[in-house]
């Protein structure tokens, strides 16, 4: 899991790698992330626009921008939150994602809040579970 706040906006990252949609042999790496926003400040935030860097173990770099998250735009007020599951693939076993949400204030006052980066791992075929 991977924590980061900003402005009183505690972001949770929680990657996991999906075996049954990841197929090794043609280089195609698939994990979903579920990651959490918690408004622990005192003033309601929209989020507004997302950014995404994607890594890969060769260094490729893939960058996505839009709008909300999942189709969504959430209002986050005081004390609540928005948890919401994604996913990414990627051509190599391992990488990494970092990025940014654009919230607003219900004043209309827009900030940037960091999404800690965290890491894409295939997990070792050793008959681990994890």
């Amino acid at each position: 899991m991977y924590e980061s706040t900003t402005r009183d906006i505690k972001v949770v990252v929680h990657p996991q790698y999906l075996v049954e949609q990841s197929k090794p042999q043609d280089s195609y790496f698939v994990w979903s992330y579920t990651v959490l926003i918690e408004n622990v400040g005192d003033e309601t935030v929209k989020l507004r626009t997302r950014y995404w860097q994607i890594t890969d173990a060769a260094g490729r770099v893939q960058e996505v921008r839009g709008e909300g998250v999942i189709g969504e735009q959430p209002v986050i007020k005081p004390g609540e939150s928005f948890k919401y599951t994604s996913g990414a693939p990627l051509a190599t076993p391992s990488g990494f994602m970092r990025g940014s949400y654009q919230m607003e204030t219900d004043k209309g006052q827009p900030f940037e809040v960091e999404i800690p980066a965290f890491s894409l791992d295939q997990p070792s075929n050793d008959g681990a579970i994890h």
